[in-house]
């Protein structure tokens, strides 16, 4: 099966996120020169607004601003030139946001890591459980 609409969540902060799934959205695109790649970067909220009144002001339009250019680093560095895939950088739930750009860009697989890397007593981070559980679309867990 090809898959054509591809979704790839990516942790600035955590290399694991993207090293081994990268490199294979980048296999599944030659494959499939039709295919088209999303990758998105979720800044968690803090849950409380009260909590967030605590940072400075902009430091949401700032972390947005750095998250966009370490994604465009990783792009420029990891993807060939012949692959353009459209760059997203929201706020939310991670698991949440992503399942609702799945739906919106109607992705047809998600592709993310496993996570949880550091406790071998759990096969999936919270974030990609959810995502597997929740998601009415293929998802394809690199461990």
């Amino acid at each position: 099966m090809l898959f054509k609409r591809i979704l790839l969540p990516i942790d600035i902060n955590d290399p694991s996120s993207w090293q081994k799934t990268l490199p294979m959205c980048v296999s599944m695109l030659n494959r499939n020169p039709e295919a088209k790649l999303w990758i998105i970067s979720v800044v968690p909220n803090f849950g409380l607004n009260m909590v967030e009144s605590y940072f400075p002001a902009g430091w949401m339009k700032e972390i947005t601003a750095k998250t966009s250019n370490e994604l465009k680093s990783i792009v420029a560095k990891h993807v060939p030139n012949e692959i353009t895939p459209e760059l997203i950088v929201e706020r939310g739930v991670v698991y949440q946001v992503l399942l609702e750009y799945a739906t919106k860009l109607e992705i047809d697989l998600i592709i993310m890591a496993a996570g949880n890397s550091g406790n071998k007593e759990y096969l999936l981070g919270p974030n990609a459980a959810r995502v597997v559980r929740h998601a009415d679309i293929s998802v394809l867990i690199q461990r």
